[in-house]
């Protein structure tokens, strides 16, 4: 069993190499009009920048595993904005693609919370399907549809689960079809449980996103063991190992938030009931430590017995 281990967004101890760096709508609005594209222009250039800096880190640190942040473009989505952010940085896009493909990293990328498709208001469904549209038009722009996927969360239960995930397959029709096919879906900290979000995932065919962590938080009536195997499954169909998130809680008042580290005895019971499938997947470290926490963890497991290292950032078990 082959385990990669990756993170999200940051390289920590990068000087000034922000990939998210923003542009409010406020700020945007006191610019004046001549000025408003240029300063959008000017923030994009420095997120492109400095992701090509994370990824040419990770290549130097073996990491093949890694989420771009979704707010490289500044007020994309915002309807009063709306602005081409591909034809002005076509040969940044295609940089960054030709890295990601001469290197066979596995990128993907994670919208905010309000992306969903479970709302009962109908342009909560619009804008979830024009927040999908730009990061689905990203990874288009950099050529890494290949293996590039957009993960988010079923969404809100409004007072009635059934009625909520009626609404989630309903409402995902509106997505196009393409876009679709690379998005996969991540059990919840507090709604939607591993069993609610795997039966979604079979019924919808799009693959399921362990998240470990959630799961503790959120355990609702699932047995792990039981339903693994199947999680894994519903990759089988799209020729990419399947993917597990990992982080560890702050603390026993604040469980759900993540903690800078992550805790090799909060995560090894999971990575024992993964060695019983005997199946390669991918680990998406999800601390405030970002890189320097994956290193560490990737360190305490291959001193486990029967743990191989075989690269800065992978272990064979």
């Amino acid at each position: 069993m082959k385990i990669r281990f990756g993170y999200v967004a940051n390289a920590i101890g990068l000087w000034d190499a922000s990939p998210s760096k923003t542009l409010t709508f406020t700020r945007y609005s006191t610019l004046p009009k001549n000025e408003r594209m240029e300063k959008l222009k000017f923030v994009t250039a420095q997120n492109l920048h400095h992701t090509k800096r994370i990824l040419y880190y990770n290549i130097a640190h073996e990491i093949e595993l890694y989420r771009f942040s979704s707010s490289l473009v500044p007020l994309a989505t915002h309807p009063e904005v709306m602005w081409d952010f591909l034809t002005p940085f076509k040969k940044e896009w295609e940089e960054i693609g030709s890295i990601v493909q001469h290197f066979k990293l596995r990128v993907s990328f994670h919208p905010d919370q309000f992306t969903l498709f479970t709302s009962p208001r109908e342009e909560v469904t619009i804008n979830a399907v024009k927040n999908m549209e730009y990061h689905y038009r990203m990874l288009q722009a950099m050529n890494a549809l290949d293996t590039g996927l957009i993960n988010i969360h079923i969404g809100g239960a409004y007072g009635d689960k059934n009625n909520a995930i009626n609404r989630f397959h309903h409402n995902l029709k509106k997505l196009p079809k393409e876009i679709k096919k690379h998005m996969t879906l991540e059990n919840d900290d507090k709604t939607y449980d591993v069993r609610e979000t795997l039966i979604t995932c079979e019924k919808e065919n799009i693959p399921m996103v362990l998240d470990y962590h959630h799961y503790m938080a959120n355990t609702g009536e699932s047995d792990l063991p039981l339903y693994l195997q199947r999680i894994f499954c519903t990759w089988n169909n799209f020729n990419i190992v399947p993917k597990v998130h990992i982080s560890s809680p702050k603390s026993d008042q604040s469980y759900r938030s993540h903690a800078d580290l992550v805790s090799l005895d909060f995560v090894l019971p999971f990575l024992k009931m993964a060695k019983e499938l005997d199946k390669d997947f991918d680990v998406m470290i999800e601390a405030k430590q970002k890189n320097l926490a994956m290193q560490k963890l990737v360190e305490e497991i291959a001193t486990i017995r029967g743990v191989k290292r075989i690269s800065s950032s992978s272990v064979e078990w």
